[in-house]
């Protein structure tokens, strides 16, 4: 009983420092010239700041995050294959590889894979 509400104590004065010291640290923070302006890096814009983003630059991106994604979803698919087998379980994982490998040559047909033209 005594353990648990110590263990409690401890948490919530950890916690208020914490949130004290962040509490700090923005208000030091807000007052800075530097953060306020639109560039950090010290000089004076030349250009608009408005300029797109090029299309391969985006598609690389959502690409990235494709497989990020799907690096994430077998990540525990592979973990619980080390323990025992399970037939469902690889017809689940086949069926998900075999949608991105579809979709992968759907983005190389269509050229977004191609960057030197």
């Amino acid at each position: 009983m005594l353990s648990s509400f110590l263990s409690s104590v401890i948490a919530v004065i950890l916690s208020v420092v914490v949130m004290g010291l962040g509490w700090v640290l923005a208000k030091r923070a807000i007052s800075d010239r530097e953060k306020n302006s639109p560039f950090e890096c010290g000089f004076d814009p030349i250009k608009s700041a408005r300029l797109p983003f090029s299309m391969r630059f985006f598609l690389l991106a959502i690409i990235f995050l494709i497989f990020d994604v799907e690096i994430v979803l077998l990540f525990p698919v592979l973990a619980s294959m080390t323990g025992s087998f399970s037939f469902p379980l690889m017809i689940g994982t086949f069926i998900f590889l075999m949608i991105l490998i579809l979709g992968l040559f759907h983005e190389w047909n269509e050229g977004s894979l191609d960057w030197a033209q």
